[in-house]
């Protein structure tokens, strides 16, 4: 073989490979969004310990990403001064696109999030790390997040695939359901444009289009009204 050729092959990408030595069948496989209800959300929280320092952090954690809709990113770049309790505010200054955006939080989820700070005090960690810290004060990666709700979900026996991104999907299908404008939607999601978000949100509602094809008039195979 020539050199060219050598040099070549080597440049060739990697293809990630089973143990079997063939490629995992859903390789580059996208699945469809599973909406989580609001009940499965609040079993997702609720199984956070509201004793442990770590669980009351998780607890918090999620909340701020249902309750305001925030990526995990987002969630894990705050600063204990992006809270505002007293205005119910969230500053979000690390948005995708370097978009910064400020969002509202409920008085469930500051409750959640008075607990985790109050932890924090306890634990003399400073106020220049991130507000979801580890209990020595370092950042939390999206890794341990992502095995972390995972964890939860089995322990509420959830037998969807969870992530952590479904609080988000979540929070915008609620509002939509809230009748809130959809301009004020795209601002709360941090989105550039409208169009993106009504594509966002279209891939996330699909039982109105279930239930529309429940609703159409009656059929039978033999052309016969059904009975």
């Amino acid at each position: 073989m020539h050199n060219s050729s050598i040099r070549l092959a080597k440049k060739q990408p990697k293809q990630r490979m089973s143990r079997k030595g063939r490629a995992p069948a859903n390789k580059g496989q996208r699945f469809p969004a599973e909406l989580l209800t609001r009940e499965e959300v609040q079993r997702l929280i609720g199984g956070c310990s509201r004793r442990a320092p770590t669980g009351r952090r998780n607890a918090a954690l999620l909340a701020v990403m249902y309750r305001s809709g925030l990526r995990v990113s987002e969630a894990l770049d705050l600063r204990p001064k992006d809270i505002c309790p007293n205005t119910q505010t969230v500053r979000v200054l690390c948005g995708k696109g370097s978009r910064a955006r400020t969002v509202g939080i409920d008085a469930g989820g500051l409750a959640l999030l008075d607990a985790w700070l109050e932890v924090r005090k306890e634990r003399k960690i400073s106020r220049s790390a991130p507000l979801f810290c580890t209990l020595g004060g370092g950042p939390v990666s999206a890794t341990y997040v992502r095995q972390m709700i995972k964890r939860m979900a089995l322990r509420a026996g959830i037998e969807k695939r969870v992530h952590p991104h479904q609080l988000r999907h979540v929070f915008a299908c609620e509002l939509v359901g809230e009748s809130v404008p959809l301009p004020h939607i795209q601002r709360l999601l941090g989105h550039s444009s409208l169009a993106t978000t009504s594509t966002y949100l279209a891939g996330l509602r699909p039982q109105e289009a279930i239930d529309a094809i429940i609703a159409r008039p009656s059929w039978t195979p033999d052309g016969q009204p059904d009975s």
